[in-house]
């Protein structure tokens, strides 16, 4: 248990119209969550990556920093025309976007949050999800830089004032992707064009270095490219996505997965057992496994390791997403979207399925930072109703559930995976929790117990009929005459009264029959 007192407490950020509150996580003392800050009035709200900072936008263009040990606000930025505004991992700077009148108007602005100075200016003339945010930070942010014209701009993330430091220049470059931890390396794409294979390039970030790429990959067929790096920065993940499928075998085009190494020893396709798209791909926590959904439905999903050899098939199923928990134990494959949500919980390291659930319409998922808990979200305004939140254990039990009216945004609290107790610890504890829990309901219930037996002599009471339209009351006789079966509601008083007068008719025609046989 004193790993478990050192662990910090978990922590969920919910934002409705109303604005965002702060609710004490997992586990739930009564299966309610405490409410840690009530509704504050904002727009949007953000944590740091590292959890250290939260971001706040407030009405009338104010931008609050706060700290997240005690929630107080540390500094205020009041900015005219806001359009976008993003912190640094560890919360040093705030970065905003403002819309610019002219050209020579510097609308991006870097902020340092302790002192609320402005550090760094310069023009950009909009954001889209390849440009913003501008400025790219390691998650220590000891590397920063940004996407230029043709190159990749480097700053002293100690000293912006000297400017631009480093470039390495990358004809045709239309998007990057830094290394996080550590931010040694940086990924360049460049698009097809003109008869021109695109391609991926891997740079060295250091000033010192030659700006030749130390690894790359050419191909054709490429319009667009997810990038991802794992813990470590020695190997990239490059999803290439083109809009046409040449074969014709899907509507929304073509996509291969590429694997690039920084020491050079893989650069090339990875080799998937079933064609189609490539739906998701995860890096696990530590780095050295990933983790595929691919393939025409029903999808398939497979573990590598980072010479790209399958380690562990999870089956076929209407499956689009995988989440690997903080830990690296616990796998979530989900269909989301435009699926029916089927969840399949996976223990990796026993290598063997622990459940399976259902999560509809889920817009958000993502797996608690302990890796304990796996929380879905369906929030607005990709989806107008059935707004609300479900938190399943890693076996995919259902722990929690609670329904909105509206609901924009649930977060996790970031917290380092290493600040929490092993996993097989963590659920003896919380093993242990539902074992008292059990005990002092118990206890309680005993004196409840024996006026339960005597008011279980009295009868329920009956619950009201529910409504039946007059032409479907005698529905079920007529069906039961037609088929020679007995009805089973008692008819009503017209249906009894054709009943005798059709019974009369019958014997009276008998009769006469027999009077004339005689």
């Amino acid at each position: 248990m004193a790993a478990i007192d050192r662990s910090p407490s978990l922590e969920i950020l919910v934002r409705g119209p109303e604005g965002f509150s702060l609710w004490n996580g997992p586990p739930f003392s009564n299966g309610e969550p405490g409410i840690k800050i009530e509704k504050v009035p904002c727009s949007n709200v953000n944590f740091s990556e590292d959890g250290s900072r939260l971001m706040v936008l407030k009405p009338d263009s104010v931008i609050s920093i706060n700290d997240c040990r005690s929630y107080k606000e540390i500094r205020s930025f009041q900015i005219a025309n806001l359009s976008a505004a993003s912190l640094s991992p560890c919360g040093t700077f705030l970065q905003t976007f403002q819309k610019a009148s002219t050209p020579q108007e510097k609308n991006v602005i870097l902020w340092n949050t302790e002192t609320g100075d402005p550090v760094y200016h310069q023009f950009q003339k909009n954001v889209t999800k390849a440009t913003w945010p501008s400025i790219r930070f390691s998650s220590d942010e000891v590397v920063a830089c940004r996407l230029a014209t043709n190159e990749i701009q480097f700053f002293d993330a100690q000293d912006f004032s000297k400017g631009v430091v480093h470039r390495i220049r990358v004809p045709g470059l239309a998007a990057i992707e830094l290394s996080k931890t550590p931010g040694s390396h940086v990924a360049a794409f460049v698009p097809e064009s003109k008869g021109v294979p695109g391609s991926i390039q891997i740079f060295s970030c250091g000033k010192d270095s030659e700006s030749q790429p130390i690894a790359r990959r050419s191909f054709f067929r490429c319009s667009t490219v997810q990038l991802n790096w794992n813990r470590g920065s020695t190997g990239l993940l490059a999803v290439v996505q083109s809009d046409v499928d040449k074969t014709n075998q899907s509507y929304y085009g073509e996509s291969k997965l590429n694997y690039l190494t920084t020491d050079s020893t893989y650069e090339g396709v990875v080799s998937l057992r079933k064609e189609g798209p490539v739906h998701d791909v995860q890096w696990s926590y530590s780095g050295s496994e990933f983790a595929v959904v691919y393939g025409f439905m029903p999808a398939k999903a497979t573990v590598f390791d980072k010479k790209c050899n399958p380690l562990l098939e999870l089956g076929t199923g209407p499956y689009n997403t995988i989440r690997w928990n903080p830990k690296g134990k616990f796998l979530c494959l989900a269909g989301f979207g435009n699926l029916p949500g089927d969840m399949a919980f996976w223990d990796y390291k026993e290598k063997k399925q622990l459940g399976t659930t259902k999560a509809e319409w889920s817009v958000t998922s993502e797996w608690s930072p302990d890796g304990l808990y796996f929380m879905t979200a369906t929030t607005a305004p990709r989806l107008q109703v059935d707004n609300g939140i479900k938190i399943f254990h890693h076996n995919g039990s259902l722990y929690f559930k609670k329904m909105f009216d509206k609901l924009y945004q649930v977060d996790w609290k970031p917290e380092s995976p290493e600040r929490f107790a092993e996993i097989v610890d963590l659920i003896k504890s919380i093993d242990s929790l539902k074992v008292e829990e059990k005990k002092s309901q118990g206890q309680g219930s005993k004196s409840s117990q024996a006026s339960t037996k005597t008011t279980s002599a009295n009868p329920p009471a009956q619950k009201p009929a529910a409504y039946r339209p007059p032409h479907a009351k005698n529905s079920a006789a007529i069906q039961a005459e037609l088929f020679g079966e007995a009805p089973k509601e008692a008819m009503s008083k017209n249906a009894l009264r054709n009943k005798k007068k059709r019974e009369k008719q019958k014997e009276k025609k008998a009769t006469e029959d027999a009077g004339v046989h005689d």
